[in-house]
């Protein structure tokens, strides 16, 4: 008799990221497998390599580490844990050492937890992400790991599509989460974070949990009103299910993968076209910008901007729009001032985009 069915999707979907790990590794160009010692992720010549995965406590993680500890030892890797004590309730840091015995009840090897401070930039669900992905980021670089496992789900997924539906910042932000990426940490290191549970639902890791006797820690800031996520989750979703019919989640997701196909699509256009767009001295010129495409064009502006030392996850649909008015609506205005000290300011038919 095999295992539960949720059991069984939960260690299927592990398996399918782990197996692209192992690709991956073997398609890295040589030189770039070096030591834990030197920093950076990768595997020593004949070592195996070593899988983290970042968990909370929480039914999701568990499930993932629960499925990286079934699944890494058949394939030769090494599978490590990792739990992040954001130091924000009573009590963090005895939940955490909680944390680390039960993975290390999995036979999880390497197993830390990380304490960080969070600070208050952006709000307190932003600023908590920024340390946990940066405290990520150091254990997998300190550790060699070669990637590491988030527990984000489908319903993950539907809210992040509907949040970013909220803010109004466009078909990139409706992508949602995606299932390979880097970090918001120094490191950026585009392979590091695999989502192996994008396409099951929360329910499926919950009863995973239950039918393994794997005792679980629910966040009660997972049902504090005071957090934006928190309150779709418990009162926003349950009321377009409500008016709308079951399925809505699935939905949210489809379209999150539909968008970044097209996002990724636009993203491409831009790159290629922003060359075509500079004079010889490597100024935007507006007349050029104006006969791009608005979404190709936006994506131009965004890419300078950022290249001007603008932090990407300050910088907003709106901001952008300013700028674009500076090639579309041009009336003699004056330089917008955009995050990180950047100034976009017209200028003899060149846009020029500077740190002021």
């Amino acid at each position: 008799m095999g295992p539960h069915p949720a059991v069984a999707a939960i260690r299927l979907a592990v398996r399918r990221v782990l197996h692209d790990v192992l690709t991956d590794l073997t398609d890295r160009p040589a030189g770039l497998h070096r030591t834990p010692s030197g920093g950076t992720p990768g595997t020593a010549a004949g070592s195996p390599p070593l899988v983290l995965v970042a968990c909370s406590g929480g039914a999701d993680s568990m499930a993932l580490a629960s499925a990286l500890a079934f699944e890494a030892p058949k394939l030769g890797i090494r599978a490590g844990g990792i739990t992040v004590d954001h130091g924000l309730q009573a009590g963090s840091d005895l939940r955490a050492a909680e944390v680390v015995t039960r993975m290390t009840a999995l036979r999880l090897d390497p197993v830390e937890s990380v304490a960080v401070r969070v600070g208050r930039g952006g709000g307190p669900e932003a600023a908590a992400r920024d340390a946990r992905y940066a405290a990520l980021d150091e254990a997998a670089d300190r550790l060699g790991a070669t990637a590491v496992l988030l527990g984000h789900t489908r319903d993950d997924q539907a809210e992040t599509v509907l949040l970013g539906l909220a803010r109004g910042s466009g078909i990139r932000s409706l992508s949602g989460m995606p299932e390979v990426s880097g970090g918001p940490g120094v490191s950026g290191r585009s392979h590091r974070y695999r989502r192996p549970f994008l396409q099951i639902d929360r329910q499926t890791a919950r009863k995973a949990c239950m039918v393994q006797s794997l005792a679980v820690w629910d966040d009660p800031h997972n049902i504090d009103p005071a957090y934006t996520r928190s309150r779709l989750r418990h009162e926003g979703l349950p009321a377009l299910e409500k008016a709308l019919g079951k399925g809505v989640v699935e939905a949210l997701a489809r379209t999150a993968q539909l968008s970044r196909d097209d996002a990724d699509a636009l993203d491409a256009w831009a790159a290629e076209a922003e060359a075509g767009v500079r004079d010889e001295d490597g100024r935007l010129e507006c007349a050029k910008l104006y006969a791009l495409p608005p979404a190709v064009r936006r994506r131009v502006l965004r890419r300078a901007v950022v290249a001007a030392g603008s932090p990407a996850g300050s910088l907003f649909a709106r901001h952008i729009e300013e700028v674009d008015r500076l090639i579309t609506g041009w009336r003699g205005q004056g330089a917008i001032n955009l995050p990180g000290r950047v100034e976009a300011q017209r200028q003899g038919g060149r846009l020029v985009i500077r740190q002021g």
